[in-house]
């Protein structure tokens, strides 16, 4: 039981930075490889809004929740814009820099020391007993509530919202979209907005549960895997991709060796890109090269 609750919680988290890196591909075609860092940005910025509103957990938490739509918006605007139009290529060399400069900008700020955003916000995160014996930590069990409701809100945005049709219209065929008087650059912005939204999430609980540390990026270029192996474009494949890496992680952790999770979900990556390069629910591109 107890390996099934791991397997959910870390599937959670896989999923909840995932979904990031699909909304960005989906409606752009732009692999954003500094999402990790955009996320590992969030917490440190709970770090610091957490000195803020001593006392007043919510307000910190959405100051710094706030803060970090903002980041993602003035990415978009300030760099990603300009390479609208450019050869992907570019725009994914952007985004690498983009985590560079991010990596030092958290060192010199807040240097490179284990912080804990729970201990400034006084909260505690109880271990909470799950039928079976098994156990899951309040800020774990939030992580799979969280996961879900980003998961579901997400779905109905994109199927029932106006802004949500729109980014779908871009995403299929950006030209056509543009011909019928839709802003592409404002589709582009809260798509980069919502995805360094669910990464904030992610985080910020992460960082509640465990510390922070320059580790985070590592997670968040773990979670990369989970979106490839589900599909890049598709959501749903994002959550099962997760799924998947996740209870391989768990599972080679608990009976072979817990050395294994640092690798683990690149090796799943490679045995899919072997079998179904496109993901399981990834839509399959034409070849532009041999």
């Amino acid at each position: 039981m107890q390996l099934a609750v791991n397997i959910a919680v870390l599937a959670s988290i896989y999923a909840l930075i995932a979904c990031g890196y699909v909304l960005i591909y989906r409606v752009s075609r732009v692999l954003n490889l500094a999402h990790g860092e955009l996320m590992m940005l969030a917490a440190y910025l709970l770090l610091t809004t957490a000195s803020s509103f001593a006392g007043h957990p919510l307000f910190a938490i959405s100051a710094a929740i706030g803060l970090s739509i903002l980041v993602g918006a003035m990415v978009y605007l300030f760099l990603m814009r300009k390479m609208t139009g450019e050869m992907a290529l570019a725009a994914v060399l952007a985004t690498v820099a983009l985590g560079v400069l991010l990596r030092g900008i958290t060192v010199i700020v807040w240097s490179a020391q284990q912080q804990y955003p729970a201990t400034a916000l006084g909260l505690v995160n109880p271990s909470i007993a799950l039928p079976g014996g098994a156990r899951i930590s309040l800020c774990g069990a939030l992580l799979v509530a969280c996961t879900a409701v980003a998961y579901g809100s997400l779905l109905a945005f994109l199927r029932f919202g106006r802004w949500g049709v729109r980014m779908r219209a871009a995403g299929q065929s950006p030209l056509l979209a543009a011909q019928r008087g839709i802003n592409l650059h404002a589709i582009y912005a809260i798509a980069w907005s919502l995805s360094t939204f669910t990464g904030a999430m992610a985080g910020m609980l992460i960082a509640l549960d465990s510390g922070l540390g320059q580790t985070m990026t590592i997670i968040g270029l773990k979670a990369f895997p989970a979106a490839l192996v589900g599909g890049l474009d598709s959501l749903a494949g994002a959550l099962a991709g997760s799924l998947i890496v996740a209870a391989a992680e768990v599972l080679l952790i608990h009976y072979v060796d817990p050395l294994l999770s640092e690798v683990v979900p690149f090796l799943v990556l490679i045995a899919m890109l072997v079998v179904r390069p496109w993901g399981l629910f990834g839509t399959r591109e034409e070849l532009d090269r041999v």
